[in-house]
């Protein structure tokens, strides 16, 4: 937060294919259904994307409790605190710093903070496949994921937060590179993607320009959008993404 007397000046920047957004720049809002939340919606159609991306705050004993609506499917991940989560008529899980849970389109949910927490939610409308089964859910935490080198770079490990199967119509990963160290080239895909910062610093490029971006920013990329990251700074550069995957394209 800048004083009166400075100017405003930020790295936020928001084109046709993709988004840079500090965290500093989200008022925080409320939803129905949720208590005791500060609620940022950094990502939904209204921007392009074809998924909704949430940073919750909440306070200790807030949280929401939603039926199932065989549609929408939810992926949670904690940054800080703890929280309970409930997935259908299980019994309740904690999930503490980088736990993660995936509540599938066929299943509702509740969660409550036992203490001031803030999570990431990220939402999307399943799609179907003709032959393919509907996902499970998953709770675990990011500690219980072994990573694995990058193209065989040992300083650019991946973590894969779910399973890479055809029900799993979404991805959500976990980056993590040494300074200096980044993607060994730039990438065009057909998939989108939203990304938060976890730890670290490094540079972004995205479309045509590349971009200083730090912890606790939030990018999306949009499909086609020439992408590529590498880290700098004096420690590892961290990131959880999403993705869409495992799905042919509409026509």
């Amino acid at each position: 937060m800048r004083l009166p007397h400075q100017l405003l000046h930020d790295r936020t920047r928001v084109r046709e294919r993709y988004a840079l957004f500090p965290f500093e720049g989200f008022p925080p809002s409320s939803l129905p259904g949720w208590a005791g939340a500060e609620i940022r919606v950094q990502a939904s159609p209204a921007l392009g994307a074809k998924f909704a991306w949430y940073h919750l705050q909440l306070q200790a004993g807030g949280g929401t409790k939603q039926a199932c609506d065989n549609r929408v499917e939810t992926f949670f991940y904690v940054l800080s605190g703890a929280v309970l989560i409930v997935i259908d008529n299980d019994l309740p899980q904690r999930l503490t710093e980088g736990g993660f849970a995936f509540v599938p389109h066929s299943a509702g949910f509740r969660i409550d903070a036992n203490q001031p927490s803030t999570v990431i939610m990220v939402r999307k409308v399943y799609e179907s496949a003709v032959g393919v089964s509907t996902p499970r859910s998953i709770i675990s935490n990011v500690s219980n994921v072994s990573p694995t080198a990058f193209l065989g770079n040992e300083s650019a490990k991946l973590q894969l937060l779910l399973p890479d199967e055809p029900e799993f119509d979404l991805a959500m990963n976990v980056f993590e590179f040494d300074p200096g160290h980044g993607l060994p080239y730039i990438e065009t895909h057909v998939m989108e993607h939203g990304l938060h910062f976890l730890s670290g610093k490094g540079m972004y490029f995205l479309d045509d320009t590349w971009m200083e971006v730090t912890a606790g920013d939030f990018i999306w990329m949009g499909p086609f959008c020439p992408q590529s990251f590498y880290a700098t700074g004096p420690t590892p550069a961290r990131y959880l993404y999403y993705k869409n995957v495992n799905r042919d394209v509409m026509l």
